[in-house]
C-alpha cells in the first residue's frame, strides 16, 4: 500500500543511450531522483541536457538503456497498463499541435474520458463542462474549435484533457514559454491552483528559471545529460553547487517591476489580474 509520505516517481540510475549513424549518443547517464507526492519538482537545462529524454522515459514513450522508474513503489517499464497511462499525464508545450483541430474542444476533453471508459457515457459531456469551469473557462467552449482561440484558452484547455483523466502525475514541458508575461502568469497561477486542490504532482520541464523560482518547490539541473545539481529551489538560487547552475542564474534576465509582481503573487497565491485571452 503506498503510504502518504512515499515518492510518487523514483528514478535509480536511469540512463538512455541512443544509435545513430553508427554513434552512440549518451542522452542521459545514471540519473538518480525522487519526486515527493504533491511537490513541483522542476527539470532544468539547455537544449540537449536530456530534459526532454528524461520526460519520455518517465512518460514510456521510450525505454531506458539502463536503471529503473518506480511509481507509487512499482517498476515501470515501457509497457504500461492502462491505470499506469492514466495517472501520469502529458501537458505539451505548443497546445495547438496537441489539439487535433477537426475535433471540437469538447470532443478533444472527452477522448480520454471514452479511452479509459470514465464515468458513464450519458455523464460525460457534463464532466467536459465541469472541466472547464475548473481551468477557468465557460461550458459553451465546448462546442468551439482550438484554431478560435487564444493561446492561454488553448493551454488550458490541454490542462484540463489531462485532468480528465484524474492523474496523480503531470509531465509538464514548458507548458508557458510561448505565452507573453501576463498569460504566462495566469497560467502559473491555474497549475498552483490546481496542484493544492488535487493533491498533483508536477515533473516540470523549463529552461527559465525565472518560472522555476515562482513556481517550483524543487529543481534539478541537468548539463549533457548528466544532473549536476537538486535540491529547494531556496538552495539552488542561494548556494548553487555546479559552475553550470551559477552560470544558468547568473543569466536570469532583469525582469520589470510589473513582472517581479506577478511571480510574487503566484508564489503567495494571491489573485492575478484577468487578461484578455
Amino acid at each position: 500500500m503506498t503510504t502518504a509520505n512515499a515518492p510518487v516517481l523514483e528514478l535509480d540510475r536511469l540512463g538512455k543511450v541512443f544509435s545513430a549513424d553508427g554513434h552512440k549518443v549518451t542522452a542521459l547517464d545514471d540519473v538518480s531522483l525522487s519526486f515527493a507526492r504533491g511537490e513541483c519538482h522542476a527539470i532544468v537545462g539547455e537544449s540537449g541536457s536530456g530534459k526532454t529524454t528524461l520526460a519520455n522515459l518517465v512518460l514510456g514513450l521510450i525505454g531506458a538503456t539502463s536503471g529503473s522508474i518506480r511509481f507509487n513503489g512499482t517498476a515501470l517499464g515501457r509497457s504500461r497498463t492502462r491505470e499506469q497511462k492514466r495517472a501520469i499525464q502529458l501537458v505539451q508545450q505548443n497546445p495547438l499541435s496537441a489539439l487535433n483541430p477537426r475535433r471540437s474542444v469538447g470532443a478533444s476533453i472527452r477522448l480520454p474520458l471514452d479511452v479509459h471508459d470514465l464515468g458513464r457515457s450519458s455523464e460525460r459531456n457534463d464532466r467536459v463542462a465541469s472541466l472547464l469551469r475548473e481551468v477557468g473557462l465557460e461550458a459553451e467552449h465546448a462546442r468551439r474549435s482550438p484554431r478560435g482561440l487564444s493561446g492561454g484558452q488553448r493551454q488550458r484547455i490541454a490542462i484540463a484533457r489531462a485532468l480528465a483523466c484524474e492523474p496523480e502525475l503531470l509531465v509538464l514541458d514548458e507548458p508557458t514559454s510561448a505565452l507573453d508575461v501576463l498569460v504566462q502568469a495566469r497560467v502559473l497561477d491555474l497549475l498552483q491552483r490546481l496542484r493544492r486542490e488535487r493533491g498533483l504532482t508536477y515533473l516540470f520541464i523549463t529552461h527559465d528559471l525565472a518560472v522555476v523560482r515562482a513556481i517550483a518547490d524543487r529543481v534539478s539541473v541537468f548539463q549533457k545529460g548528466r544532473l549536476v545539481d537538486t535540491g529547494p529551489v531556496e538552495t539552488i538560487f542561494s548556494d548553487p553547487k555546479s559552475a553550470y547552475t551559477r552560470e544558468l542564474i547568473g543569466a536570469i534576465p532583469v525582469v520589470t517591476e510589473a513582472e517581479a509582481a506577478l511571480r510574487a503573487a503566484i508564489r503567495a497565491g494571491t489573485p492575478i489580474p484577468a487578461e484578455a485571452e
